[in-house]
C-alpha cells in the first residue's frame, strides 16, 4: 500500500478516534459505594459482578443490619460519618434514614419482599411451626433460640412473642444475635432453633430449613433502595437499582429466597 499524505492523515484520524473512544469509556466508568442489609446480601453478591461486567462501573460493597446499634449496623455506620452512594435495607429502616436526613425523600424503590423462616442444625429433629399453636409449642419446647438483631428479630421480640404469650418464658433462652448471621450460631450448635429472613438461612448447608412462620403471624418485609443525600454518583446508583429490577435477574433473586417486586 502506498502511504500518500491523505492515507496517513486518515490513519492518524482513526487512531485518534480510537484513543478518544477508549478514553470516553474510562471517563464514563464510575465507582459507587453501596451498603446493604442481610436479607438482600446473597442476591446482591450474585448480581453485582454481572452489573460491573456489563457497565464497567466498580461497586465497593459494605454490609450491616437494617436497624440496631451494633458497630456494623447501618444506622451506626452513618452516625459515625461513613459515606455511601446507595443504601439497601428494610423498608422501616429506610424510612428512618429518610427522617434522619441521610436518604433523599422520594428516592425509595422497593426491590424484594422477604419473609421470616426458621432452621435447625442438620440432622437434629425438625419441630413443627406450620400453625400458630404448633409454633407456640415449639418455642416453649426449644432449649435455646437465636433471632436477628435486625428487622425480623425486632418483630419477633417486640410483637410476635408477646402476642403468643411466651415472651416471659423465652426471656432467658431466646438470644438476640449481634453482628452475625443467626444461621452461623445454629450451625455451630450454640442455639437449637434459629429465626431470620429466609434468604439468610437457606444457603447454610449445615442447617435444615423447616419453613416460614404461619401466614397469620408472618411479617412480610420489603427491602428497598434509596439514594444518599450528598452523593455525587446518583446516576450510577439509579442504574444499579434498575439492574436489580430488571426481569433478567428476577430468577436469580428468587433462588436466594426473595420475591422480586418488579416481577409481580
Amino acid at each position: 500500500m502506498t502511504f500518500t499524505p491523505n492515507n496517513i492523515t486518515r490513519r492518524l484520524l482513526l487512531v485518534g478516534l480510537g484513543v478518544f473512544l477508549a478514553a470516553s469509556q474510562v471517563a464514563q466508568a464510575a465507582e459507587i459505594r453501596v451498603i446493604t442489609s442481610g436479607a438482600f446480601t446473597e442476591a446482591y453478591k450474585k448480581l453485582v459482578p454481572e452489573f460491573e461486567k456489563q457497565t464497567g462501573h466498580k461497586v465497593i460493597s459494605s454490609y450491616g443490619a437494617s436497624v440496631g446499634n451494633a458497630p456494623d449496623a447501618i444506622p451506626t455506620r452513618f452516625s459515625r460519618g461513613e459515606k455511601f452512594d446507595l443504601i439497601i435495607l428494610s423498608d422501616g429502616g429506610l424510612e428512618a434514614m429518610i427522617k434522619k436526613g441521610n436518604v433523599i425523600p422520594g428516592s425509595r424503590v422497593d426491590l424484594v419482599r422477604s419473609q421470616i423462616g426458621a432452621a435447625v442444625r442438620k440432622g437434629t429433629p425438625k419441630p413443627d411451626i406450620s400453625t400458630v399453636e404448633a409454633l407456640k409449642q415449639t418455642l416453649l419446647n426449644a432449649k435455646s433460640i437465636a433471632y436477628s438483631a435486625s428487622a425480623s428479630g425486632t418483630y419477633l421480640s417486640t410483637e410476635l412473642f408477646p402476642k403468643l404469650g411466651v415472651a416471659e418464658q423465652l426471656k432467658d433462652k431466646a438470644k438476640k444475635i449481634m453482628s452475625e448471621r443467626v444461621g452461623a450460631v445454629v450451625a455451630r450448635g450454640d442455639a437449637e432453633l434459629g429465626f431470620q429472613q429466609v434468604s439468610e438461612l437457606i444457603y447454610f448447608k449445615e442447617l435444615d430449613f423447616i419453613g416460614t412462620l404461619p401466614e397469620s403471624v408472618q411479617q412480610t418485609i420489603f427491602f428497598s433502595a434509596g439514594l444518599i443525600e450528598g452523593s455525587t454518583e446518583q446516576d450510577t446508583a439509579k442504574q444499579l437499582i434498575k439492574f436489580f429490577q430488571s426481569p433478567e435477574v428476577a430468577e436469580t433473586i428468587r433462588q436466594t429466597g426473595l420475591d422480586p417486586v418488579a416481577a409481580r
